[in-house]
Order: C-alpha cells, then sequence, then structure tokens
C-alpha cells in the first residue's frame, strides 16, 4: 500500500467517526449514562424517605441474596428475593419453550404457503405489534379470568363445573408473556425456514428417513440460527417483563422487573433497586454473548 493510500484510508475513517460521533454521544448520554448512574446508585446508602445518600456501602449487593436479622443483625439467605429470581427463570424458560412449540409449526406453515400468500399471514402475525402492550395484556385479562370468556365457553360446553382460578398466578403470567413475546419467535424462524432447500427433505424421504429423524437430523440443525435467535428474542423480554406480571400477576406473583420497581417506589432502597438492575443487565448481556458466539461460528462455517 502507497503512502497516499494509507493517507486516504485513514481520512476515510477519521471521516466515519466524525459521521458516527453525534450517534455515539446520544447513545453514551442516553444509555451509558443512566446505565453508569444504577451501578453508582448500587455502592450508595439508601435515603430514609427515597434517593440515596452518598455514603459508599455494599450493602445493596449483599441484599440481594442475603437480609440481616432485626434483631441480632445476623445474615441469612433472603428467601423471597431467590424465589422471586427463580420464577423470573422459570417462567421465561417456559414462556420461550412453549413458544417455540408454537411459533415452528406457525412459522412452518407461513413459508409453505404460496409466495402471493405469504405477506398475508405474516401480517396476521404482526398485527399484535400494532397496539399497545398494556392494552393486549388487558385483553388476556379478560379472556382467563373467572367470569372471562375461557371459563364461560368451558363451563357451556360442560367441560368444567367451576370456573378455573387462572387469573393472579404463575399460569396466567406464563399464558400472557406466551401470547405477547409470541411474534418474537415465530418471524426469525420463518426467516431461517424461509431459506430452506425443501429438496433436502426429498432426498431424506427417498433413503427411507423416517419424519422424526428429518426433523431432528435435517430441519432442525438447518433453521438453529433462527431457533437461537427467536429464543433470545423472547427470554430476554420474559426476564425483564413489568406490565404482564404487574396485571396478570396481581401484584403478588412477582418478577425482578417488578421487584426493581418496588425498591424505587415502596421500598425506598434504591441501592438495592440499582443493584437488582446491573445484575438483570448481566444476565442479559451474558445471553447476548452467547448468541453473538454462536451466530460467528455459524458464520465462520458458511
Amino acid at each position: 500500500m502507497s503512502l497516499a493510500e494509507a493517507r486516504r484510508e485513514r481520512e476515510q475513517v477519521r471521516r466515519s467517526w466524525l459521521l458516527s460521533l453525534p450517534a455515539l454521544l446520544l447513545l453514551a448520554v442516553g444509555a451509558i449514562g443512566p446505565l453508569f448512574i444504577m451501578l453508582v446508585y448500587s455502592f450508595l446508602t439508601p435515603g430514609r424517605y427515597g434517593n440515596v445518600e452518598w455514603v459508599f456501602s455494599t450493602d445493596a449487593w449483599r441484599g440481594i441474596l442475603f437480609t440481616k436479622d432485626i434483631f441480632d443483625e445476623t445474615l441469612k439467605l433472603a428467601d423471597a428475593h431467590l424465589t422471586i429470581f427463580w420464577r423470573s427463570v422459570k417462567l421465561s424458560f417456559l414462556t420461550t419453550v412453549f413458544a417455540f412449540v408454537v411459533g415452528f409449526p406457525t412459522a412452518w406453515f407461513i413459508a409453505t404457503r404460496p409466495a402471493r400468500w405469504r405477506p398475508f399471514w405474516l401480517f396476521l402475525i404482526t398485527i399484535p405489534f400494532w397496539t399497545n402492550l398494556l392494552i393486549r395484556t388487558f385483553a388476556i385479562n379478560q379472556i382467563i379470568r373467572t367470569e372471562g370468556l375461557l371459563n364461560t365457553i368451558l363451563l357451556k360446553l360442560g367441560l368444567i363445573s367451576t370456573p378455573l382460578n387462572l387469573i393472579y398466578t404463575d399460569t396466567a403470567v406464563f399464558i400472557g408473556m406466551t401470547y405477547v413475546y409470541l411474534p418474537l419467535m415465530v418471524l426469525p424462524l420463518y426467516a431461517s425456514i424461509d431459506r430452506f432447500d425443501h429438496r433436502l427433505l426429498e432426498a431424506a424421504y427417498d433413503l427411507y428417513a423416517s419424519r422424526m429423524a428429518v426433523l431432528r437430523r435435517i430441519i432442525f440443525p438447518i433453521v438453529k440460527p433462527g431457533i437461537v435467535a427467536g429464543s433470545i428474542l423472547v427470554f430476554i423480554p420474559s426476564l425483564g417483563a413489568y406490565v404482564t406480571p404487574r396485571i396478570l400477576g396481581g401484584g403478588r406473583n412477582m418478577m425482578i422487573g417488578n421487584f426493581i420497581e418496588l425498591q424505587f417506589g415502596q421500598g425506598r432502597n434504591w441501592p438495592l433497586g440499582a443493584a437488582l438492575s446491573v445484575v438483570l443487565l448481566l444476565v442479559v448481556t451474558a445471553a447476548l454473548l452467547v448468541y453473538v458466539k454462536f451466530a460467528n461460528r455459524e458464520n465462520g462455517h458458511g
């Protein structure tokens, strides 16, 4: 490379950075700044009426897993916190699994329709995104409540004798999150299945492969990037969900998002809320790094 070419390349890189500078500043102020504030708050002392006192303390981080006895100030395991963590991970995982179980056949159906009909089916899948999340959650509430549509139909059909008690339970939160985040599973799966070469299926059946073997050894490996992307897109927002657990859980079945809000509200323990926020961010970052590593490995193999 000549000296003139190297100079032009440096100028081009410098120009690219200058053009990106407004976006980088906006990102720093709007995203990195608040996260840094949360990190700082997590090492401070809670104020008496909320806010924080500028006194260094690690009590918030210790309070994630341990609580002090009010009489002798001995540390004991924070069972309530661990229960909330476990519920959040469990419901997010179940939501992801069920969204895949429902979303994969849906995406396969759309991808195998005639080309002129696929936009119509995708349009039906994306319609829920046109409605506010709060409205969608209230719609699920009206369906599964004691006097709701689901219990009314089951009672009239004689399938149950008393209404099902679904509202304000983990089951209600699971149903609501699956409904809300199902499109986030269908769309990546559809993108992967749409590129699938169906001649591979014909070749497998010609070699007397069973349907289960075709699904396990041909379809799943080829559409794996869509499965991983859809799972990440469902699991991450489910883990930090606030509106759906608040409405369908009734405040009794909290997840980590509700627990964080409680610390900044009635709990008046901003450092603990900040520490929980940072932990949630680290979990989400770990999930994203796993996805990026997987995606890079897939790209490395072509």
